[in-house]
C-alpha cells in the first residue's frame, strides 16, 4: 500500500507545483516544475533535474519542457545557475528570502550539483526523442566544460565551491567549522547558519561580480564536496554515452569518459580514508579533510571508477551499519553516531540528520550497482513508506519516527515513482 500512496501523493506535487508563463527579465517563455509552492517558487538546477526524472513516469512532455525551461537559463559561457528566478512578480524577494547574489537580475550566481546530465539520459532515455536531445545537449556539454575550466582545483582535480548552499546540502554539518558556528548552541544553530551566509555573499558581493570571479583567491570558503563531484563524474558518464547516441564525435565521448575517470581517481586519492573506509570532503581553506560523518560520504559507491573494495566497505561499515545510517528510516543526512544529529529537526536547519528522498534516490542506485539488491529493495520500501506517511510530500523525514520535515507538497520526494518502477524491473541498467 506504501507504493500506491506515496505514488498518489507524488502525482499530486507534481501537477500542483507546476509552473509556466513569461519572463519579462529573461525574454523567454518557462515550464517548470517548482520545489515547493510555499517555501519555493522558482526554478533550482539540481530539483528540476529531479522532477525531470520523476516525470518520465507521468508526463514525458512535461519532463522534455522541465529540461529546456533549465537548459534556458545557460549563458553563452557555458554557466547554469542554481537558481532560475523566471516570475517577475516574486522576484523582489528572493535575495532576503534565499540569501542569494542575483546576476542579470534573474539568475543566481551560484551552482548547484550538475545532475542534470543524469536527468537529460533518463528522459532521452524515456522517450527515444532524438530532436529533443540535439537541442538540449550543447548547453548541457557546455555548463559540463565552464564547470571543467572554471571550478576545478589546480592541486587535487576535483571540482570546488565557494559557498555551502552550492552542494546543495545547505546546512550541512560538516561546514560548520568553515562558517565559524561549530560552538553554537542547538537552538542558535538555524540563525547562526543564515548569519555567516549573510556574512559570505556580503565579502564576495560586488558591482562586478559574475559567475566567473575569481573567489578562490578569497579563501573564504573553498571545498571539494563529495557529493558535487560523484554528481558530477556520474553527468560526465552519462554525458560521454549521450554523445555516443547523438552520433558526435567519438573522441569527445573518450574524453568525457575520461574525465570521470578522474574524477573517480581524485575521490580515491585525496577523499578516501582507508582507515574508516569512507569518503571525507576537503576543507581547502584549513588544507585538511573534514570528517563529519554525512550521508554524502557515501556516494562514490555509484562510480564505477571507485574499486569494488572500497565500495564494499562504505555500504557494510557504514550504509548498512544500524548505528550510523541504517536506521529505521533512513537514510538520514547525518550519521546517527555524530554529536550534531538531529533526527526531530530540532535546529529547524536542513541536512543534519533528516532523510531526504534524493539521497536515498541514488544511494539505491549504488546498492543496485553495487549488487546489494535485497537491501536496495528493503531501502525503496522504506522510503516509499516516508512518503506515504505524510498527508503531502515533504521536504525530509525523521530517520527515527517518519515524521515530515520542512517543506510541503516537495518537488523531488516525486522521486518514490521512479524507485517504484525500479522495483518491478529486473534491468541492472535502470539508472
Amino acid at each position: 500500500m506504501s507504493v500506491i500512496e506515496s505514488s498518489a501523493r507524488a502525482r499530486d506535487t507534481l501537477a500542483r507545483n507546476h509552473r509556466t508563463g513569461y519572463s519579462r527579465a529573461a525574454q523567454r517563455g518557462y515550464d517548470f516544475t517548482c520545489p515547493s509552492p510555499d517555501s519555493y517558487p522558482f526554478q533550482w538546477a539540481w530539483d528540476s533535474s529531479f522532477h525531470a526524472i520523476a516525470l518520465t513516469h507521468l508526463d514525458t512532455r512535461r519532463a522534455r519542457a522541465e529540461l529546456r525551461s533549465l537548459l534556458g537559463a545557460v549563458t553563452p559561457g557555458g554557466f547554469l545557475p542554481h537558481m532560475v528566478l523566471w516570475q517577475d512578480d516574486l522576484r523582489p524577494r528572493a535575495t532576503a528570502d534565499f540569501r542569494i547574489d542575483l546576476w542579470e537580475g534573474w539568475r543566481s550566481v551560484t551552482i548547484a550539483p550538475p545532475v542534470v546530465a543524469r536527468a537529460v539520459e533518463r528522459v532521452h532515455r524515456a522517450t527515444g526523442d532524438d530532436l529533443w536531445l540535439r537541442r538540449v545537449l550543447p548547453p548541457t556539454l557546455a555548463f559540463f566544460g565552464w564547470l571543467r575550466d572554471h571550478r576545478t582545483s589546480p592541486g587535487t582535480g576535483l571540482l570546488e565551491i565557494y559557498q555551502p548552499d552550492e552542494s546543495g546540502l545547505d546546512s550541512s554539518p560538516k561546514y560548520d567549522g568553515a562558517l565559524g558556528i561549530e560552538s553554537a548552541a542547538e537552538g542558535d544553530v538555524h540563525g547562526a547558519w543564515h548569519g555567516a551566509m549573510r556574512s559570505l555573499i556580503t565579502a564576495y558581493s560586488s558591482p562586478a561580480r559574475t559567475p566567473e570571479s575569481a573567489l578562490r583567491e578569497r579563501r573564504l570558503f573553498v571545498w571539494n564536496d563529495v557529493l558535487v563531484n560523484t554528481v558530477y563524474a556520474d553527468g560526465l558518464s552519462c554525458l560521454a554515452r549521450l554523445v555516443r547516441t547523438a552520433g558526435a564525435n567519438e573522441r569527445t565521448a573518450e574524453r568525457l569518459a575520461e574525465e570521470s575517470r578522474a574524477i573517480g581517481a581524485a575521490l580515491m586519492r585525496h577523499c578516501w580514508d582507508e582507515t574508516t573506509g569512507v569518503f571525507h570532503d576537503l576543507d581547502l581553506v584549513a588544507g585538511k579533510r573534514n570528517e563529519v560523518l554525512t550521508a554524502s560520504s557515501l556516494l562514490p559507491v555509484l562510480l564505477d571508477s571507485v574499486p569494488e573494495p572500497a565500495a564494499r566497505r562504505v555500504i557494510e561499515e557504514h550504509l548498512l551499519n544500524e548505528r550510523e545510517f541504517w536506521r529505521p528510516h533512513p537514510v538520514p543526512s547525518v550519521a546517527a553516531t555524530e554529536p550534531s544529529y538531529d533526527p526531530t529537526f530540532r535546529t529547524g536547519a536542513i541536512f543534519r540528520g533528516s532523510s531526504w528522498i534524493n539521497l536515498n534516490w541514488y544511494l539505491y542506485w549504488g546498492l543496485r550497482r553495487r549488487g546489494y539488491h535485497a537491501e536496495a529493495e528493503t531501502l525503496a520500501a522504506r522510503t516509499c513508506a516516508l512518503v506515504a506517511a505524510s498527508d503531502t510530500t515533504r521536504e525530509c523525514y525523521g530517520p527515527e519516527d517518519a515524521a515530515g520535515h520542512g517543506a510541503r507538497s516537495f518537488g523531488w520526494s516525486s522521486l518514490v515513482l521512479d524507485l517504484a518502477a525500479a522495483t518491478t524491473t529486473e534491468l541492472t541498467e535502470g539508472f
